[in-house]
């Protein structure tokens, strides 16, 4: 069976250092981990993309195997998505990430004060390292400032994923989006579960191979699949609308909604 492209760091000129022997390439690279740095940072298949792959949050490592044109490609940590991402958006990895951003979103100041200027904006669960805390206000790397109440160790897991995927309801479907400005059905699944301390893979297809199919009756936070989409059941009978679909999609809502 050929190799996932999608999880697999090879190319027709290079391929990364461990799949020597089981991938064939003109070189190898051992890849250098690195940090993201940006808020949210766009993952491309292939250069020039007009459309995304999937999206990096902040904190999360990525592992780089070649560098050219402003462009880094390598290997996202989390679920290995590979693809191209822009340079500046990664930077030399720092502290280990200790908390992640348990609000949709966190403002990030230079100085703590709930009237200062925000200097930039942290994603649903991006990745901090927290080296003090002053007036309510946690010290992250990098020297920014974030309201510690927004924040959670890194290890907390919620109680309901399903809970968490809740919170997403009316963020509008962006593909290959990964936060609160836009995302897509597979992104939900996973930063939900993620929330609950579950590692997902990033799409559909790789998503229905986890767990076992059900066999008895259908319960709160089964996953249905169709069509090249994924739900979570809200309960038994219910398969809840997250975002805006289409003609042909609220179609084949209404014929699955149907069918359970």
């Amino acid at each position: 069976m050929a190799a996932d492209p999608r999880l697999t760091p090879a190319r027709n000129d290079l391929a990364a250092e461990h799949l020597r022997g089981a991938v064939e390439a003109p070189r190898y690279a051992r890849g250098e981990s690195c940090a993201v740095v940006a808020p949210l940072a766009d993952l491309l298949a292939e250069p020039g993309d007009l459309a995304l792959a999937s999206q990096l949050l902040h904190g999360e490592t990525f592992t780089v195997y070649d560098r050219s044109g402003g462009l880094a490609w390598g290997q996202c940590e989390t679920d290995g998505y590979v693809g191209y991402v822009a340079e500046t958006a990664l930077a030399t990895l720092g502290p280990v990430p200790t908390h992640r951003v348990a609000s949709l979103g966190a403002q990030v100041y230079a100085v703590p004060g709930l009237k200062q200027t925000p200097v930039s904006a942290l994603p649903w669960q991006a990745r901090v390292a927290v080296d003090s805390e002053a007036d309510g206000y946690a010290r992250i790397a990098g020297g920014w400032w974030c309201p510690a109440q927004l924040l959670e160790p890194l290890d907390t897991a919620e109680a309901d994923y399903v809970t968490s995927a809740g919170r997403l309801l009316g963020v509008p479907y962006l593909w290959g989006g990964r936060s609160q400005a836009g995302l897509d059905c597979s992104a939900l699944v996973q930063l939900a579960a993620a929330a609950g301390g579950i590692a997902m893979p990033r799409d559909s297809d790789l998503q229905a191979g986890c767990g076992a199919p059900v066999n008895g009756a259908r319960a709160r936070g089964d996953l249905v699949f169709w069509r090249g989409h994924v739900g979570i059941l809200a309960d038994a009978d219910t398969l809840p609308e997250t975002r805006r679909h289409s003609e042909m999609e609220l179609k084949q809502l209404k014929e699955l909604q149907t069918a359970l």
